[in-house]
This record gives C-alpha cells, sequence and structure tokens, in this order.
C-alpha cells in the first residue's frame, strides 16, 4: 500500500517545479536544500516514480512528476478552501463570509470583455474575496488544463461538441457567441481583401464552416492573438473572421458585418473541479459568470 504525503511534503514538490531546482526551493521555503533532497526522495520512494530530472540547468517534472504535481496542486488549494471557509464560517442565520484567493484562467476576449462585469459584482457582494486572473491562450489544452494541473480554480474555456469538457471536470456552457465579418469600414469590396487570423482561432470547430465558404481564401497572416488581427484590419490590411467577444469596442475604423443566419458560432462555459465546484467561492463565481452572460 502507498504511504500517504503529508501537506508538507506537497509543498516541497510544488516548490521545487515552481522554482526549477532544489536550492531556489529551498530558499523559498525557509529550509536546507539538504531537507529539500530528503523531502524529494522520499515522496518519491512513496510514490514509487522519479518525480524529476536533477541536472545542472536544475529540476525539471518527469512525466510522472507533472501528473503528481497537478494532484499535489489540487490537494493544496482544498486544504486552503477548507481553511477559508472554516474561517469565514458564521454562526445563526449570518451569511457565510468568502475571503481569500480566487484563481480564474481565462482567454484574451473573455478576460477583457467578460470577467471585468462579473468581477465587479462579485467583489461588491464578497469584499474580501481576491480575485487571481491569469489570460491563458485557448490552444492545447488552454485555461481546462490550468483547471487540471491545480493552477486555477476556474477556467473559462471554449466548449461544445468537438471542444468537450474534460471528464476530470465539470462545467458548463455561459453564451453562444457568433462569428462576423470584420473588414475595414467603407471598403468598397471587403471580401477581395486578404485574410487576417490568429493561432486560437483556428482552434474552433466553427473550421467546419469556414471549409464551406469559397469566398475566404487562405489567411496570408497569423497574428498573435486577436488583437492584433483587429488593429490590421483597422488599418486596411485586411479582412477577419472574429466571434463577438473579440469585437467588443471595437474601432469606428472597422465594419462589423453579419454573416447571416449560417454564420459559425461557440459556446463560451466555465469549467472547474468537481471539489472546487462545491466551494462558496467557485459558486458565487458561476453565479455571477451566469448572470452577466445571461
Amino acid at each position: 500500500m502507498t504511504e500517504d504525503l503529508a501537506p508538507r511534503e506537497l509543498r516541497v514538490l510544488v516548490a521545487v517545479d515552481r522554482e526549477r531546482g532544489f536550492s531556489a526551493a529551498a530558499v523559498a521555503l525557509g529550509m536546507t536544500q539538504s531537507a529539500v533532497s530528503h523531502s524529494v526522495r522520499g515522496s518519491e520512494r512513496k510514490l514509487g516514480a522519479v518525480l524529476f530530472e536533477r541536472g545542472r540547468s536544475g529540476a525539471t517534472a518527469t512525466a510522472a512528476g507533472e501528473r503528481a504535481l497537478a494532484h499535489a496542486r489540487r490537494v493544496l488549494r482544498l486544504l486552503d478552501v477548507m481553511a477559508a471557509e472554516v474561517r469565514g464560517a458564521r454562526s445563526g442565520a449570518e451569511p457565510d463570509v468568502l475571503a481569500g484567493p480566487l484563481r480564474i484562467a481565462a482567454f484574451r476576449s473573455a478576460a477583457l470583455h467578460l470577467l471585468p462585469r462579473v468581477l465587479g459584482r462579485l467583489t461588491a457582494r464578497h469584499p474580501e474575496l481576491v480575485p487571481e486572473v491569469r489570460i491563458v491562450r485557448e490552444v492545447g489544452r488552454g485555461t481546462a488544463g490550468e483547471v487540471l494541473d491545480g493552477r486555477a480554480d476556474l477556467g473559462i474555456a471554449t466548449i461544445g461538441t468537438t471542444s468537450p469538457v474534460p471528464p476530470e471536470l465539470v462545467g458548463g456552457a455561459l453564451l453562444e457567441e457568433g462569428y462576423a465579418l470584420v473588414h475595414p469600414a467603407g471598403h468598397p469590396a471587403p471580401r477581395s481583401l486578404p485574410l487576417v487570423d490568429w493561432t486560437e482561432n483556428c482552434t474552433s470547430y466553427t473550421r467546419d464552416w469556414w471549409a464551406r465558404q469559397e469566398w475566404l481564401p487562405p489567411a496570408t497572416v497569423q497574428a498573435e492573438d486577436d488583437g492584433a488581427v483587429l488593429s490590421l484590419v483597422s488599418t486596411g490590411y485586411g479582412m477577419a473572421v472574429m466571434p463577438e467577444l473579440s469585437l467588443v469596442g471595437a474601432p469606428s475604423s472597422v465594419e462589423i458585418t453579419d454573416l447571416g443566419p449560417e454564420r459559425p458560432t461557440r459556446s463560451v462555459g466555465y469549467v472547474t473541479t468537481p471539489e472546487l465546484a462545491a466551494s462558496l467561492a467557485v459558486r458565487a463565481l458561476i453565479r455571477e459568470l451566469r448572470a452577466v452572460a445571461g
């Protein structure tokens, strides 16, 4: 039977990964390097796997180590949530006081145009909550990966039939945003312009729609993000097909043309762990997300 790891051992593992080395982790934790090394070796013995590759450049998590670290972060976060909720509990009819950090991962347009209203409402009701927002590119594992790895309590993600909620997580849809054609204002033939695109847009399941549009040429420019795309279009460089959140506050130098009832759409939703979904702070955040998105 595998021996249990104590919270202090989990904290050592997370610190070694975060600091990319045993010496730096020791400084961060106020421990000696030998104590950190001893703790990691003990964790590896208990788990039966090498968790870090040691080298001159520091410590790098192995595949087994990455898996262990994801669980370690999530366990430590649940301990923090437990302490915060117990401290915030009140007797009688007085409501619970929500306090402490609330970690959110969001892709750029959601962070810029959806979260500010949500967090304004949330912190007005719970002023002792401290939202921490990380902008994560919605490519690869995206925001869901941040939640799975224990780096975020909730992720704002694109979800749908081809981008389902990972089986280890729970979540739900918040809004369905349509795509529109964006082009320089007043251009006489916007569909003749070069197509500007960005990597995150390429991952959308709306690509099936794109493939059927004979008027859409291959993209000649791949920008870093939707903000760069909008800037290029506004200066007259080209056209783009962009989702609604990316077009909030678009400058007057661009024109937004509806693509009709058959336009592509994408679902924007949230993902979290089953354990954190029951926590008071995450539940409060989901309520505000639904209120603003609805």
